[in-house]
């Protein structure tokens, strides 16, 4: 008899041992569902997508006050004429990197800087989707040129002010030179 309880007490033990209680599992899950919100939270896609997009915005106004600097350098400090060729800028407006047909006033064709001081094209911003630039076509780069009274040229992104993923704030993207 005393042998008989000791394989019972053997085989409630075995028993308990082979499996998880359903508290155990429950908690597991709660802990896997949990972390796994950590790391969603932390990648968030979206904020990272609008980070690269500024990114791109940064690199193109960058290349725009280059190649600007670099027509002015050649030119003596003359933006307006030269080979090629670029218009005139009036000292206080802010214009449109922008070519249409029936242009704004506001608007400015800058494609004599490219191919000589931007290779084979003008930049576009990033949420404009399968932009490309193609000579005498219409084109909106979606930045803006502003000269002021000192002769600085300020290149400016306005699409980074809506990228409402960064936050309710995000920041400006203008570069002065």
């Amino acid at each position: 008899m005393k042998s008989s309880r000791k394989f019972l007490v053997r085989l409630s033990c075995r028993q308990k041992s082979a499996g998880f209680t359903l508290i155990e599992i429950l908690v597991v899950i709660g802990i896997v569902a949990v972390l796994a919100a950590i790391v969603i939270v932390a990648i968030n896609p979206a904020r990272q997508f609008a980070q690269a997009r500024n990114s791109q915005r940064q690199a193109n106004v960058a290349v725009l006050l280059n190649a600007i600097g670099q027509k002015l350098a050649d030119n003596k400090g003359v933006f307006a004429g030269g080979t090629p060729s670029c218009p005139a800028l009036t000292a206080g407006t802010t214009y449109r990197i922008a070519k249409f047909s029936a242009s704004l006033p506001s608007d400015i064709d800058l494609s004599c800087l490219a191919p000589t001081y931007i290779p084979a094209a003008l930049p576009f911003d990033p949420s404009v989707s399968g932009a490309y630039w193609i000579s005498n076509a219409d084109y909106n780069t979606e930045y803006t040129v502003l000269l002021d009274a000192q002769g600085r040229f300020t290149i400016t992104a306005p699409g980074a002010l809506i990228e409402t993923s960064l936050g309710t704030n995000p920041p400006a993207i203008t570069v002065t030179r």
